[in-house]
């Protein structure tokens, strides 16, 4: 196993749903997509956002766009017109989720 920075292979993007933050990464290209899909799990999103994040998160995939989109629930503290939380429309979340490391399988093995 190899440590990868989602630096590496995505890009994303992040926003507010009232209440939840939603969260795209979108891989550079089709390999980079397999590797989000398989390791990029809504469970290891909940622990690194965990204490942001008070709710579930869901995922959704986009094959056609090689993306995945999380929605962070309970997590912009009443959101954008009520919260007091200095991000509190979510826009520097997906900076924050692309600084995870995957564990991913050596090309050799």
């Amino acid at each position: 196993m190899k440590k990868i920075k989602l630096t590496e292979i995505a890009h994303g993007r992040s926003g507010d749903k009232g209440d939840a933050a939603n969260v795209g990464i979108i891989a550079y290209n089709d390999e980079g997509y397999k590797i989000i899909s398989k390791h990029l799990t809504a469970e290891k999103v909940k622990k690194h956002f965990e204490g942001i994040c008070l709710g579930k998160v869901e995922r959704f995939e986009l094959p056609n766009l090689r993306a995945l989109n999380f929605l962070l629930h309970n997590t912009l503290g009443g959101g954008g017109t009520v919260s007091l939380k200095h991000d509190a429309q979510g826009k520097t979340l997906a900076a924050a989720l692309l600084r995870m490391e995957l564990e991913v399988e050596e090309e050799n093995e």
